[in-house]
């Protein structure tokens, strides 16, 4: 059975969590991060030198990274709507992936941490603003994509792309910033995220 190790509250956990109710795999998880366990204890770091969760178990089998988890799910499952085996498609599904973790991922997290967490240590206001506004960029872009009235992030299926990209965008949404941009078509986007399989409970809101 696989094992999974991270706290639930955070994202990328909740990513690979997911993945795995989406599949149908059953799985064991054991609680890591922060206020729970801490990663820089010695036996989590012979698993994962970065002190990182969430990280995957499979017999003697370990991997980290969230993202290569999800592709490793995919695969070993077949799940060719998740993961498409033709080139191009795949591409388009990675490159969201990879938007996610070098764009968006990054932009947001600092104004997250200040302004939904208010975790210590999170109080530059400039760093705060520089936050609201890089991903208030790239929540344009994506607003920008479904203009071809596409369903998804990577075409008309839900793909691996989805999942971070919604529950960044689920996070953000709980902020209620003031001056936000009216997206409709995100909007309509989180609508059809909510009937996905797994979304719920693992795509709602937690400042946890």
């Amino acid at each position: 059975m696989l094992k999974i190790l991270g706290r639930t509250s955070s994202i990328n956990v909740r990513k690979v969590l997911w993945a795995c109710d989406y599949l149908g795999l059953q799985y064991e998880r054991e609680d890591w991060g922060r206020g729970v366990r801490p990663t820089s204890e010695p036996e989590f770091l012979a698993l994962n030198p970065n002190a990182q969760i969430p990280v995957l178990i499979e017999g003697d089998f370990v991997l980290w990274e969230s993202h290569a988890i999800l592709r490793y799910l995919a695969t070993t499952e077949g799940d060719s709507a998740l993961l498409p085996q033709e080139i191009r498609p795949r591409a388009i599904v990675n490159q969201w992936l990879d938007w996610y973790g070098t764009e968006m991922g990054p932009a947001m997290s600092y104004g997250f941490h200040a302004l939904g967490r208010q975790t210590p240590g999170y109080d530059d206001g400039a760093r705060v603003e520089e936050s609201v506004k890089t991903t208030r960029k790239c929540l344009g872009i994506l607003e920008q994509t479904f203009e071809d009235h596409r369903a998804f992030v990577a075409g008309d299926t839900f793909t691996l792309a989805d999942i971070p990209v919604a529950l960044g965008l689920n996070r953000w949404r709980m902020l209620k910033l003031t001056g936000e941009t009216a997206r409709p078509r995100l909007e309509r986007y989180m609508e059809r995220i909510s009937g996905v399989p797994g979304s719920v409970p693992w795509c709602t809101s937690n400042f946890d």
